[in-house]
């Protein structure tokens, strides 16, 4: 796994680039060699957020925590991950190792399985607008979030609310990445 680490308002010192590496290695198992995971430690008032995004075979898995200290934070995130995966491994087998999900590796995960189970749905309008109208209608609708077809690339997009308090677009890309 090649692991790709930035700070945002501090330094990160190499003990930690080793508790990381460490941490990351439990996951390793799961991935063949083309796994790249990509680490930003911020601090911001004392606080420190580590978040880590694993791109493997066209998949994306993503964990972010804030505590008070960036160990924690990272055991935290690292956790979060391999529940991801450990809940998701029936949909996941076929594009992980084959040996991921060897007998006994289950148990390291504590936890019910969810089936995944649709109890609410709704539609939207499909007017096209732009971005900016879309935040408009998000923010009008009280929502965190806003799906839209975009009047520039006449494609499903989605506006969010980030926690930040800023505004992200979800577009669709217009190929399959490697």
């Amino acid at each position: 796994m090649t692991i790709n680490v930035a700070g945002k308002g501090t330094t990160v010192r190499d003990a930690f680039k080793e508790s990381l590496q460490k941490k990351l290695a439990k996951l390793d198992r799961f991935f063949d060699e083309n796994v790249t995971a990509n680490v930003t430690v911020t601090v911001e008032g004392g606080r420190e957020t580590v978040e880590v995004t694993i791109k493997a075979s066209g998949m994306h898995f993503r964990a972010e925590k804030t505590t008070g200290d960036r160990l924690d934070s990272l055991d935290s995130v690292v956790d979060a991950l391999f529940r991801q995966i450990v809940k998701n491994k029936t949909k996941l087998e076929k594009r992980l190792r084959k040996t991921a999900f060897a007998p006994g590796y289950e148990n390291d995960f504590v936890g019910s399985e969810d089936s995944y189970r649709v109890v609410k749905s709704k539609r939207f309008s499909n007017k096209p607008m732009d971005v900016e109208e879309a935040i408009l209608q998000m923010n009008l609708v009280g929502h965190n979030f806003f799906a839209f077809v975009n009047s520039q690339t006449e494609k499903v997009c989605v506006v969010y609310r980030r926690n930040d308090g800023g505004y992200g677009l979800l577009e669709p890309d217009s190929g399959l990445e490697d």
